[in-house]
């Protein structure tokens, strides 16, 4: 008796950590904006001659964000447009070409979801964009190109 408990015991202990093994590789998928469906579109308000009143002016993406109302609606759109499961409170509708950057504010193509912790970890990159454009260091349109390519190739 004691023999058959212990092989039940290690048996489930084997699938506790498959469970564990399994749902860690699970957050590692990342999902990247389609090239097709989120190329990215710019805000025409912004441009490298008028970044010092628009992006570089603290709080200016407060005025330009869109409503949640509007963006949970397009999030689940599109997340049936890239066949993408689960729940909508899992994603982040993100710009592709992200407000810090003069991403078009409400554009479809400009928006995507995208998974919240990974959205997370792309936030710290616009804002470092941000300020690296804002200081002179790299162009309107090097931040821009170093974005695009992050979102539609890791996510």
């Amino acid at each position: 008796m004691q023999r058959v408990v212990s092989v039940i015991a290690v048996i489930g202990v084997c699938f506790c950590m498959y469970a564990v093994w399994r749902n860690a590789h699970a957050r590692e998928v990342r999902v990247r904006a389609s090239w097709i469906r989120t190329p990215g579109v710019t805000n025409p308000d912004v441009r490298q001659e008028t970044i010092e009143q628009t992006i570089c002016v603290q709080g200016w993406t407060r005025t330009v964000r869109p409503s949640t109302e509007y963006t949970n609606d397009l999030k689940v759109r599109q997340m049936r447009e890239y066949g993408l499961g689960g729940s909508p409170s899992d994603y982040q509708e993100d710009h592709l070409i992200s407000l810090e950057l003069g991403g078009h504010p409400t554009d479809p193509r400009n928006l995507w979801p995208e998974l919240r912790p990974q959205a997370e970890e792309v936030d710290k990159v616009e804002n470092e964009l941000n300020g690296k454009i804002c200081s002179g260091e790299i162009t309107l349109d090097e931040g821009r190109r170093r974005e695009s390519s992050l979102k539609h190739t890791s996510g």
